[in-house]
């Protein structure tokens, strides 16, 4: 197929734009409808633009919708999505809360993130011995990771914020998601870097970086809001820093050879949020409704490396281990955990099915994971199918749960 040029590539571009985010938000809805959080239906958009539903179709409408000229604006737009994304999982971090975490969360935080890294270290070994141990360490860095962000929001549409189960999961999935992007951050190190000295200098960068990030950068935003609190244009100015300031550390942390998420998750961890947002009440909202513009394309993205069809029964098996070891490592691993520390059985079961939701963070891990070259088409395929899965599960599980303990349950809307 001859290449689009010009004007004809703007098109193009404006096109799968416009059935990207119409087809996301039609699943998206949809989910909602169906009890789950919205990123499934995004998720499943994605995938079915790309050689898994799109491509079974004659003429190769994925080549024509979406030609190798349109995919790296395409990407950029993804990525660009991604880190907003990922300044605002930092944001919603509360480091306070990580200084009060209890003897209960620190045990909930250890089950969750060693079991499932464990169990990820030998599913690696047992499935794809060849790998190496840059793909044995991505293995197990994924299935430790929750999806803060996408719990925070069950909790809140479920009202179980001042639960004991709540409380417990909030807290012990921010530790867990310090732990698990830390250790990923390494592994990126670690693959990244051309021998063991630069595996050396690349951590030590990424020291001093958080330490210019929590001893400059921290005050002067800080600053910066209170400078300007009160004035009309506070929303637009603070609005430019961030945008300006999450961009900078996305940059920072690519160039010492680590993914730009990790910058924009470690400037949204350390801007002040309780300054920010006296100053600028509406500026979190406006990040996040321009994220959001964003995501279903990094979905489409993603989904252009997902072939379901292309699995095989060898692959379905892969899958269904993969699937296994990621929620026995979460629920047990937590739940298991919490009972250690004295939790009700009832709260300590609610506290793993939560710590077992995944959603878009683990996406964000996963395409991590494919930019570096860790994972191949068939290993990304086999981990998206567990993160879909993992994440519509966390609904109906919690149903079953309340059911049989005589809690009242309400409706999964709107989470992402």
């Amino acid at each position: 197929m001859a290449a689009p040029a010009g004007d004809s590539l703007v098109a193009l571009l404006f096109l799968d734009l416009a059935v990207v985010l119409a087809l996301g938000a039609l699943l998206g809805a949809l989910a909602r409808r169906l009890g789950q959080p919205s990123v499934v239906g995004e998720v499943a958009a994605g995938i079915a633009l790309g050689p898994s539903l799109l491509g079974l179709l004659p003429g190769d409408p994925v080549a024509l919708l979406f030609p190798p000229e349109a995919r790296p604006p395409l990407a950029f737009a993804a990525q660009l999505g991604l880190v907003l994304f990922m300044f605002l999982v930092g944001c919603e971090l509360d480091v306070a809360e990580l200084r009060g975490a209890g003897r209960v969360v620190g045990a909930v935080s250890a089950g969750s993130v060693v079991l499932p890294f464990c169990l990820g270290l030998g599913v690696a070994a047992l499935l794809w011995p060849r790998g190496g141990d840059a793909l044995a360490l991505f293995t197990a860095a994924a299935l430790s990771i929750t999806a803060f962000p996408v719990l925070a929001r069950i909790l809140a549409e479920r009202r179980m914020q001042r639960t004991r189960s709540g409380v417990v999961a909030l807290a012990s999935a921010a530790v867990n998601d310090v732990v698990a992007w830390c250790a990923l951050a390494v592994v990126a190190g670690i693959v990244t870097a051309r021998g063991p000295w630069s595996a050396v200098a690349t951590l030590a960068w990424t020291a001093a970086l958080v330490l210019v990030a929590v001893l400059l950068v921290r005050p002067l935003v800080g600053w910066a809001a209170r400078a300007v609190g009160g004035s009309p244009r506070a929303d637009a100015v603070l609005f430019a820093v961030v945008v300006q300031g999450l961009l900078l550390f996305a940059l920072a942390t690519t160039a010492i050879g680590l993914h730009a998420v990790f910058g924009a998750f470690l400037f949204g961890a350390v801007v002040p949020k309780d300054a920010l947002r006296e100053a600028a009440p509406t500026l979190v909202d406006r990040v996040g409704g321009l994220s959001s513009l964003l995501l279903p394309v990094f979905f489409v993205v993603a989904g252009l490396s997902v072939d379901v069809g292309g699995l095989g029964w060898s692959g379905a098996g892969e899958a269904l281990l993969v699937l296994v070891a990621a929620c026995v490592g979460k629920l047990v691993g937590a739940a298991g955990g919490g009972l250690l520390a004295g939790l009700p059985a009832r709260d300590a079961a609610e506290v793993g099915v939560l710590m077992n939701a995944r959603g878009l963070t683990e996406l964000v891990v996963l395409g991590v994971g494919l930019e570096l070259g860790v994972l191949d088409g068939h290993l990304f395929t086999v981990l998206v199918v567990m993160a879909l899965v993992t994440t519509a599960a966390t609904g109906p599980l919690l149903t079953l749960i309340a059911r049989r303990s005589g809690r009242e349950a309400s409706a999964l809307g709107g989470v992402r």
